[in-house]
C-alpha cells in the first residue's frame, strides 16, 4: 500500500494555491523582513506573475498592520502608513504637515506628496485638540523611542465646529530597531483611541500595544507580545487634555515595558527550566557538585565484565 502511494505522481499546486502560499509568507514576515522573504519567494516560485499578484495584495496589508513609516520627499517628515490615515489605497494623510503622501506599497517608498483638501482635514476646533496632543506625544516619543515616529489623527467628528459634539482622536506610535547583520529585528506599535464625550465631559482612553522581536542567529526565536489598556480623564482645555493623555500613555507604556523586561529576564531561570523534565528517566538528580564519583570508564568495564576490582 505504501509503495502504491509512493508511486502516485506529485500534483503541482494551482496558480491560486501558489498565490495564497506566497501571500501567507509575505503577510507573516517579521517586522522589517518582508523584502528578504519576497526575494526568497521570487527565487522559489520562478513565476513573476504569481509573485507580482501576491505582492500587490500582501504589501498594503503588511505595511498598514506594521504601521511602517516612510520619509516624504524634500525631507518634509515621515508619514505613517496605517488604516487611520488612509484616504485611498495609495494615499495617506500626514496631519502634522497637512499633506497627503502617495505611496508605492511594494517598493515601500513615498513617491510624492500633495496638499490635503479641506474635506480631508479636521475643523479648526478639532485641530486645536489634535495639535496640542500631537505636540505632547512628540515630546514623549523623542524621549522614549530613539527611532520612533508618532501621529495623531481624527477618526470621528472631524467637522465639529465647537463644543457640544463628540469626537475621537487616535494616537499612533511606531518604532523599529532593525539589525539584520546581528540577526535580530524588533518593533513597537501602540494605538491609543481617545473618545471625547462632550455630554459626560469624560475622555475614554483605550490602548493597544504590540511588541515584536525576531532573533535568527543559528535558530529562529520570535516574540509577539500584546497588551490592552483602558483609562479615562476629564474633558478640559486642549492643552490640559493633551498633557493628561500623554501622561496616561507614558505611564502605561513605561509600566508594560518594565514588566516585559522583568518577565524575560527570568526566562533562563524559570520558564526554560519549566519546559524541561524535572528528573531524568532514572528519577535521580545528577550530582553536579560531585561529578568525580562517576566514571564512564569504570561503568563500561563493569558492564563488560572487565572490572578488575570484582
Amino acid at each position: 500500500m505504501a509503495d502504491e502511494e509512493d508511486d502516485l505522481p506529485e500534483t503541482e499546486p494551482s496558480y491560486d494555491q501558489k498565490k495564497e502560499i506566497a501571500r501567507w509568507f509575505l503577510l507573516n514576515a517579521p517586522a522589517g523582513e518582508i523584502n528578504y522573504v519576497a526575494k526568497d519567494l521570487q527565487a522559489v516560485l520562478c513565476d513573476e506573475e504569481v509573485y507580482n499578484e501576491a505582492a500587490m495584495e500582501a504589501f498594503p496589508v503588511y505595511n498598514k498592520s506594521h504601521m511602517i513609516f516612510l520619509e516624504m520627499p524634500s525631507r518634509a517628515g515621515d508619514v505613517i502608513v496605517s488604516s487611520y490615515s488612509e484616504i485611498t489605497e495609495n494615499e495617506y494623510l500626514d496631519p502634522r504637515t497637512a499633506q497627503v503622501a502617495i505611496v508605492d506599497h511594494v517598493k515601500q517608498i513615498c513617491t510624492k506628496v500633495r496638499p490635503a483638501n479641506d474635506e480631508e482635514l479636521p475643523s479648526s476646533y478639532i485641530e486645536e485638540y489634535r495639535y496640542a496632543l500631537d505636540a505632547e506625544i512628540q515630546r514623549y516619543v523623542s524621549e522614549a523611542y530613539p527611532k520612533g515616529v508618532s501621529a495623531v489623527n481624527c477618526v470621528k467628528g472631524k467637522d465639529a465646529e465647537g463644543p457640544g459634539t463628540d469626537f475621537e482622536l487616535v494616537v499612533i506610535i511606531t518604532a523599529t530597531k532593525l539589525s539584520p547583520q546581528n540577526f535580530c529585528n524588533g518593533s513597537w506599535r501602540s494605538v491609543w483611541n481617545i473618545d471625547f464625550q462632550d455630554e459626560s465631559q469624560v475622555l475614554d482612553i483605550k490602548g493597544k500595544l504590540q511588541v515584536g522581536a525576531h532573533y535568527f542567529e543559528e535558530g529562529n526565536v520570535e516574540l509577539d507580545a500584546k497588551k490592552e489598556f483602558q483609562d479615562s480623564t476629564i474633558f478640559q482645555s486642549a492643552d490640559d487634555c493633551a498633557i493628561a493623555i500623554a501622561n496616561i500613555v507614558r505611564h502605561h507604556e513605561t509600566e508594560y515595558l518594565a514588566a516585559l523586561e522583568v518577565a524575560y529576564s527570568k526566562l533562563p531561570d524559570n520558564t526554560f527550566k519549566d519546559l524541561r523534565r524535572k528528573l531524568p528517566v532514572t528519577r535521580t538528580l545528577f550530582p553536579w557538585q560531585n561529578t568525580l564519583q562517576f566514571s564512564l570508564t569504570r561503568e563500561v568495564e563493569k558492564e563488560l565484565g572487565l572490572d578488575k576490582s570484582v
